[in-house]
């Protein structure tokens, strides 16, 4: 992306759960692009961030990412971080590659783990998949040879046909939960890549949503716990799942780096 390539677009949602004068953390809905690309130059979330923020977003400029430290999957809603001064960029590139920043993710699954909390730590490499005659799309799978990724969950609930967890990933994978939670059986719902159609039919979109993230704060050091509550547009596949709605956790067990028992290794 060049400095003016970002357009503003006032139409595109989101909404703001925390914010001050060095950075913003905001939640995005299923199906919004992180930042512009093919198809997507004016329809992101960026482009909407613009509308509101251009001025210190257009100051960090393309080599810092606009701000961006990290991004979501455009199927997947919920929390990101983003930068608004060169100070917080800095700081939160530092603490995401150090993995000191903890993410958490609600994730409706297909079935039940086969133990009620663990640890999967499946290497992943990228790949270029074949969704449709003329379209691919980027993906990830399981290989020995593949980059480190390490994924904790938990069972909130379970019914006879699905589960819902909480994730944490540790590391930063493409699509890492969703292949780590297909690997064990346990597909996310309405995942369009990974998993048999009847989990993916189960759900009318990804049921993957990123709840907490809990960083210290890049400038004032400040702890910062920011959390969201279960999508509306999912409450109705926890219903016809027969699951009930997640509680926010207080001390979720996945919260620290953990040791359980492995669900994998490769």
């Amino acid at each position: 992306m060049s400095s003016f390539s970002i357009e503003q677009n006032e139409r595109v949602t989101y909404k703001v759960h925390h914010e001050d004068e060095h950075l913003l953390v905001v939640a995005k809905p299923a199906r919004l692009v992180t930042q512009p690309g093919i198809g997507h130059d004016r329809g992101s979330l960026l482009n909407g961030l613009f509308a509101r923020y251009g001025a210190r977003l257009q100051n960090l400029g393309a080599a810092r990412d606009f701000g961006l430290v990290h991004r979501l999957d455009a199927e997947t809603s919920g929390l990101l971080a983003v930068a608004l001064s060169i100070e917080a960029y800095e700081g939160l590139r530092r603490a995401f590659e150090q993995r000191v920043v903890r993410k958490f993710y609600w994730a409706i699954v297909w079935k039940r783990p086969k133990r009620t909390s663990g640890v999967v730590r499946l290497n992943l490499a990228e790949q270029v998949v074949s969704t449709g005659r003329y379209t691919q799309a980027s993906a990830a799978r399981v290989v020995r040879s593949g980059k480190p990724a390490l994924t904790a969950y938990r069972v909130l609930g379970t019914s006879e046909v699905a589960s819902v967890l909480e994730c944490r990933p540790v590391t930063g994978r493409l699509h890492q939960i969703r292949v780590h939670m297909d690997a064990i059986g346990c597909p996310v719902l309405g995942d369009p890549l990974y998993g048999p159609r009847a989990a993916r039919q189960a759900s009318p979109r990804l049921a993957l949503h990123a709840h907490r993230l809990a960083f210290a704060h890049p400038v004032s050091g400040e702890p910062l716990d920011v959390r969201t509550g279960f999508p509306r547009d999912l409450r109705a596949t926890l219903r016809l799942m027969r699951l009930e709605r997640p509680d926010l956790p207080a001390t979720p067990t996945c919260d620290e780096a953990p040791e359980p028992t492995d669900d994998g290794d490769a």
